[in-house]
């Protein structure tokens, strides 16, 4: 092999460096038996290499394009136009067209190229860079060839590769580009095969695109194909498109549009046995990638030709089973508002403190809900996750209604609810002791302090065997029958009163208004102690202006230094020792805690500072109550006016004075769960310290991408497989720009689910109404809520919120949010402060736009764009 050029047949997997995705992809497809791949040779990326340092002009440029932000989008069109013109007429090297010209000799006279550009950064298995670089066809004669080459190189830097490879990360000097030069084929049909359903995930069908001529019109959209769906050797599914034109070698080089006669524009590209063969060869190609891949094909005198395969990029992981058996997940993030990707240290405590076996795929967690979708009890889980998820419940009643997937349940009685799984039980509801919250979060607290002086004690294997046992003891105390029956017991409370009222007056959702500044919520007592942290702050410009600058080096004992600042120190202080172990995506252990990073509070107290008055925080909760008082004797009163009032006005009493006092305690095990996280992390970091410096690992941050377990071997051996580490970091680095889905099966067709309602305004936005109310103001969509900058009357729209979020619900005057359910965290919150809530809205990030005015109806459940 010349180090410029790679014959194809010699190239393989291991070869991108060289060869570019493609190039190595081609070589790959070649070694597949009875697999015809056209001829061909790469240029490698050697010969580019040193095209762009031999020039003094090009590696100025590329300086200056370094130096260019994403949004500039004149600067990087100005620069790369100089880089392509560099590239384009930098002169050859006498031995590389020598060595091409040496290679062309090996094919017949006047035989024509397809030129193709294969980047370095190109068909990989997180970013597929597909179209980013150019290719040319029909292309015949050195010069010719010669000139292509250069144009395939130049496209390295079109205005939109260079944009794509900043949002994606990638350096520019980083992507090479390497050039493949290929027998050209002139097919009569030809079209892109995806080996799984590009649109529903399912990894069993075979999706396949058809049109006359060459693949680009189908690759640039010119041409609706044929669509066909292929599943088990059976046709699934066919689209006749009528084909108008298509794309054909034109006489003297290059391609050119051609209409399709009319009589064939309806007439099927390929017979339906062709159909069924090329997605033979397409699951033949797809075992050999161990991948889904995304094929593109063509045909001349009834053969098949395979031109390129690549990863499919935009599918979400399938769990892995050790079996064949068909099952149906639950996105467990979904439930629990955090969607983000967890690192696999994150993953393994959340499996402990789970209540059942899960999977994870991409970076989260699922539930395989098969066994109840197949039990007697499916109505009732149906039923039960309608409430906390309607798109959800209809996802999987869809696939029930296939009839293919899901068994029926077995004919049999209907067994006893588990653990966790509850229906409203309203006749013991008025025998529950609601003095029993006290006691429970007593103890709760008390196992927290006790876990802070003696976890400080252990080290080693005994560490981690400890934490294990007392997250054991922990999740003991969680599912005791006084902790679950609270719990339980609030939310039946919460159905009876909402249930009752509306048979009875025609009222809806009146709990929403009666669970306003509630005792013993820990979640809602946290955002009105911020805004007490702020009260602090504000006699104190000196401090605001600090804070302002955002140069918090050594914050919050910085504040010392300013008059005032002992105080306000002292008040943070104060607040972290009780919340400081919360934080954005608190279910995932390796998030930074507030207490370790308490300038993420900033931008929250400056908002409170100039939203706010002295005293609203108390303010704010007298209110809510005056409120939900006011609700309740309004009720009672309108109760009593009814036949046997009297009695219907005793027993809602009764239930608005159990709701109150126990639906508070709904917040506080997920309090006693990060309470403990904080704990643990702050130990396994002291010992990840020791490995640092024994050497074993870089930085400390690194056993967050092992599981607990193994962190015990790699204390006990203080070795680690670091090539493993590194492929785990680069995985996360991918799953961060998935969205997991609600529902997905183990044949990885994603389930969506929609809302079955009718009569919503023309254009509304549906989702699930969580909290009373309607109001309008702007919109403000935060991804990142250190970045928020609210002001009092902005609604909220965001992917999800966790207790973190909570200091921002005081500002705000309503929330959206993607996902989330009746009971979840944003929902109880926003009931609590008596914010209009609408979430589980599909997109709602991206079909509301910043700074939009919109109304939210929380009461039916929609949003306007006004």
């Amino acid at each position: 092999m010349e180090s410029n050029l790679l014959d194809l047949q010699e190239a393989n997997a291991s070869m991108i460096s060289l060869a570019g995705g493609k190039g190595a992809n081609l070589g790959e497809l070649g070694k597949i038996e009875g697999l015809a791949v056209p001829r061909g040779f790469c240029v490698t990326t050697e010969a580019f290499r040193a095209l762009i340092a031999g020039s003094a002009d090009i590696q100025k440029e590329m300086t200056a394009l370094e130096r260019v932000q994403p949004g500039d989008r004149p600067s990087i069109a100005r620069i790369s136009a100089a880089i392509r013109s560099s590239i384009e007429n930098a002169p050859l090297p006498e031995h590389l067209i020598a060595a091409i010209t040496k290679k062309l000799a090996g094919f017949n006279a006047g035989t024509a190229f397809a030129i193709r550009s294969s980047a370095t950064a190109e068909d990989l298995p997180t970013a597929s860079f597909a179209g980013q670089q150019d290719s040319f066809l029909n292309i015949s004669g050195i010069d010719n060839i010669l000139t292509n080459i250069r144009k395939c190189w130049a496209s390295l830097f079109t205005d939109r590769a260079v944009v794509y490879r900043m949002q994606q990360g990638f350096g520019h000097r980083k992507v090479l580009l390497a050039v493949v030069v290929q027998e050209m084929i002139f097919p009569e049909v030809s079209g892109i095969m995806f080996t799984a359903d590009p649109v529903s995930g399912n990894r069993k069908v075979v999706s396949i695109d058809a049109g006359f001529g060459l693949g680009e019109a189908l690759v640039g959209g010119k041409v609706n194909p044929d669509v066909y769906k292929v599943r088990d050797g059976r046709i699934l599914d066919k689209h006749i498109s009528a084909k108008h034109l298509g794309i054909f070698a034109a006489e003297n080089g290059g391609t050119a549009e051609r209409p399709v006669s009319p009589e064939r524009q309806r007439v099927q590209a390929l017979t339906d046995d062709e159909i069924l063969e090329l997605a033979r060869t397409g699951k033949q190609i797809e075992a050999h990638f161990k991948a889904p891949q995304d094929i593109e094909w063509c045909m001349s005198d009834r053969k098949y030709y395979i031109v390129q395969s690549r990863p499919i990029t935009t599918l979400y992981p399938v769990p892995e089973e050790n079996d064949d058996s068909n099952r149906v997940y639950l996105s467990t993030g979904h439930q629990q508002m955090m969607t983000d990707a967890m690192k696999p240290l994150g993953i393994s405590f959340f499996m402990l403190t789970a209540g059942r076996p899960m999977a994870t795929a991409g970076g989260r967690i699922f539930v395989d809900v098969m066994p109840e979708l197949t039990s007697p009890r499916r109505a009732f889980m149906l039923n039960l996750f309608g409430k906390s998820d309607p798109l959800m419940r209809d996802a999987l009643q869809s696939l029930i209604d296939r009839g293919n997937f899901i068994p029926d349940p077995e004919n049999e009685s209907l067994p006893a609810p588990g653990p966790g799984i509850q229906p409203p039980d309203y006749e013991t509801l008025h025998s529950y002791d609601p003095g029993i919250v006290t006691a429970l979060m007593e103890s709760g607290n008390k196992a927290i302090a006790e876990l802070a002086e003696t976890i400080g004690t252990k080290s080693g294997v005994e560490l981690i065997d400890f934490i294990v046992d007392d997250s054991r003891r922990a999740k003991e105390r969680r599912s005791s029958p006084d902790f679950f029956g609270v719990v339980m017991t609030g939310m039946n409370a919460t159905h009876w009163i909402n249930d009752h009222i509306k048979e009875w007056l025609g009222e809806t959702n009146v709990a929403d208004t009666l669970t306003q500044s509630v005792p013993n919520n820990i979640t809602s007592e946290m955002g009105l102690a911020l805004m007490d942290v702020a009260d602090t702050i504000r006699p104190y410009p000196a401090i605001v202006s600090y804070l302002e600058k955002g140069q918090l080096d050594d914050f919050p004992d910085s504040l010392l230094q300013f008059e005032g600042g002992a105080g306000v120190h002292k008040a943070l202080l104060a607040f972290l020792e009780t919340y400081g172990m919360r934080c954005p995506g608190e279910i995932d252990i390796t998030r930074p805690r507030w207490q370790e990073h308490p300038a993420a509070l900033v931008p929250i107290l400056l908002g409170n500072v100039r939203a706010f008055s002295h005293g609203a925080a108390r303010q704010k909760f007298q209110q809510g109550r005056r409120e939900a008082e006011e609700m309740e004797q309004r009720l009672l009163q309108k109760l009593r006016a009814l036949p046997d009032g009297d009695r219907k006005a005793a027993e809602t009493q009764s239930m608005v004075r159990l709701m109150r006092n126990l639906i508070g305690f709904r917040e506080y095990p997920k309090y006693t769960i990060v309470s403990h996280y904080a704990l643990y992390k702050k130990a396994l970091l002291k010992e990840a310290e020791k490995l640092v410096q024994a050497q074993v690992i870089a930085e400390k941050e690194d056993i967050f991408y092992c599981s607990l377990e193994e962190i015990r071997e790699l204390v006990r051996t203080r070795q680690i497989d670091k090539n493993l580490l590194q492929k785990r970091k680069e995985d996360f680095t991918g799953y961060e720009k998935l969205m997991p889905p609600r529902v997905i099966t183990s044949e990885g067709e994603v389930l969506r689910g929609n809302y079955r309602r009718e009569n919503l305004p023309a254009g509304a936005i549906a989702g699930l109404p969580v909290s009373s109310g309607t109001i309008e103001g702007r919109a403000r969509v935060v991804l990142d809520m250190e970045a928020a900058v609210l002001e009092p009357g902005d609604i909220l729209v965001t992917t999800f919120t966790d207790p973190s979020w909570t200091p921002l619900f005081v500002a705000i005057s309503g929330l959206v949010t993607e996902v989330g359910g009746l009971m979840t965290h944003g929902a109880v919150i926003a009931r609590e402060y008596g914010l209009p809530a609408v979430v589980g809205v599909d997109n709602a990030t991206r079909l509301i736009a910043d700074e939009q005015r919109i109304r939210v109806n929380g009461t039916d459940g929609f949003i306007e764009i006004l």
